[in-house]
């Protein structure tokens, strides 16, 4: 796991072309974190703003192989609604990404909107 500590960790927003340049890229190496074809992910995910953290690292012989990352973003099917799921990156694409996090604050920030979202959000009526 990577926590928001570490020096792996890292928030970064992409485009939905770039999701699919990685989408592509976890089918040609045959990675199964990802989604079955660019047609379903298409079907799934809105054409905006992808938000990128990464979770673990894979690790073979102490090299690493991939990063799996949470991916937040606006479903294709509800304006309104929001997703999130992992996908691996190879190590050069992971280092490409441009950085949203580099003030400890914002990282914490980020990290906890994450968590958030991992868990699972309801819109709360109050009382």
């Amino acid at each position: 796991m990577i926590r928001s500590n570490d020096p792996d960790f890292r928030v970064c927003q992409i485009s939905f072309a770039m999701l699919v340049e990685i989408q592509l890229e976890a089918e040609d190496r045959g990675w199964a974190t990802r989604w079955t074809s660019v047609d379903a992910l298409r079907s799934q995910v809105k054409e905006e703003v992808i938000f990128l953290q990464s979770l673990m690292r894979e690790e073979r012989g102490g090299v690493v192989r991939a990063y799996r990352c949470l991916l937040l973003f606006s479903t294709a099917d509800d304006r309104d609604a929001g997703g999130i799921a992992t996908i691996d990156l190879g190590p050069a694409r992971f280092e490409s990404l441009e950085r949203l996090d580099r003030d400890p604050d914002v990282r914490k920030a980020l990290a906890r909107m994450f968590s958030l979202a991992t868990g699972g959000i309801s819109m709360v009526s109050k009382k």
